[in-house]
């Protein structure tokens, strides 16, 4: 299926991240589909992150630059500033699970807690797995629970609730996911701790990727050297974290040249290119095509 250009690209915010409102929600997938079909069908992005359960259903779904299967019990996590979108199939039963980042982490060690649930814009693995018909009666009494707390209006312990039961909710998922792609994060604490490590640089990274901060900048904000940083991408990833900042930058650039309007300049200047120019002649040497040549081949 041919991945759709647009000429702006819709983003969602969840209650507006307005104070009082909302940070957490669940909608049942087919209903949900009915009433914003005409929205979900084109590229769009959120400032929260989203759950997608595809409990039945036959099709593709598409982030970023890839499409990916849908089947029964495919779950999809889609991290925030993510470019996603259905295909045009109506007939999905499933469940959305929408959730602001301040909703979930509310301290450090709830960082801690997020980073390694890595299945939201992992740099390890695809942004969806298949879950297990024997962890499947779990997470429906989760959603049971998470939407009779949602109708109690101001009930004592509202929130830290519903925030204890996502949580029972990601750790069944992550130990799923582990269990599928023969992850053991917690044989080895030295192992695991790199790779809470790389998961950290991941997410300062998409922080500060327009900045143009060196390898030793992202090693600093980490308080770790630049030498501990490359051996765990290498370790990894296989990977340098020149390579890393050079991905996500091009990453960027593609998501705007494909889902909006402004043109290669503008482009450039909202990833912190000062001089056009330069722009254009990384964007070739990292992707080997001129950014208007790229445009036009998606287009």
């Amino acid at each position: 299926m041919r991945i759709k250009a647009i000429k702006e690209i819709n983003e969602y915010h969840l209650s507006g991240l307005e104070e009082g409102k909302p940070q957490f929600t669940v909608y049942d997938l087919n209903e949900y589909q009915k009433v914003n079909n005409h929205h979900n069908t084109k590229p769009h992005i959120h400032s929260f992150y989203q759950i997608i359960w595809f409990k039945k259903g036959v099709g593709k779904h598409f982030v970023d630059f890839k499409s990916y299967d849908v089947h029964d019990n495919a779950i999809f996590f889609i991290a925030k500033n993510q470019v996603h979108y259905f295909d045009e199939n109506p007939n999905y039963e499933g469940v959305l699970l929408h959730f602001n980042e301040s909703f979930l982490v509310q301290n450090d060690d709830e960082v801690e807690f997020f980073l390694k649930c890595n299945m939201f814009n992992s740099p390890f693995q695809q942004p969806s797995c298949c879950i297990g018909n024997a962890i499947t009666p779990d997470l429906e009494m989760y959603l049971s629970i998470i939407k009779k707390e949602l109708q109690n209006i101001n009930s004592f312990g509202k929130n830290e609730l519903l925030r204890s039961v996502l949580k029972m909710f990601l750790i069944q998922v992550q130990r799923c996911k582990n269990d599928f792609g023969k992850e053991q994060m917690d044989v080895d604490a030295t192992q695991n701790e790199k790779r809470l490590q790389l998961l950290k640089f991941v997410t300062i990274l998409d922080e500060n990727f327009k900045k143009g901060f060196t390898v030793a900048e992202y090693a600093g904000l980490m308080s770790i050297s630049t030498r501990t940083l490359l051996d765990i991408t290498n370790q990894f990833l296989g990977k340098t974290p020149s390579q890393m900042i050079q991905e996500k930058i091009i990453l960027e650039a593609k998501r705007l040249l494909l889902h909006s309007s402004l043109n290669v300049a503008q482009v450039g200047y909202r990833l912190g290119f000062e001089d056009p120019s330069y722009f254009v002649k990384y964007f070739k040497r990292h992707s080997h095509q001129s950014p208007l040549e790229f445009r036009k081949s998606i287009s």
